[in-house]
């Protein structure tokens, strides 16, 4: 059950990683854009980390006022919670 759990957090981030890559692409190139609520959505639901370093990466997003706040805090609400669990329980 851990190893699908892993596997999960794994894919989940390197989706949230592409996913902000392809829609900085898309912003330089004025093309359509992934909705912002689908990159919060993708951090909220484990892919935190991966969108955040993909959000500085990229230098995309960080002057959104609301997804410059909202992925550092899902990635600091993940990890409370990952070190509630790990040292905690």
């Amino acid at each position: 059950m851990k190893e699908l759990f892993y596997t999960y957090l794994l894919l989940i981030n390197i989706i949230g990683f592409i996913s902000m890559g392809i829609d900085k692409r898309r912003a330089i190139k004025h093309h359509w854009r992934i909705p912002e609520r689908t990159l919060f959505l993708t951090a909220f639901f484990g892919g935190s980390l991966g969108t955040v370093l993909a959000m500085y990466c990229f230098h995309h997003k960080t002057k959104a006022k609301p997804l410059s706040i909202l992925l550092p805090g899902c990635l600091l609400l993940h990890t409370v919670i990952a070190g509630y669990i790990i040292f905690i329980k």
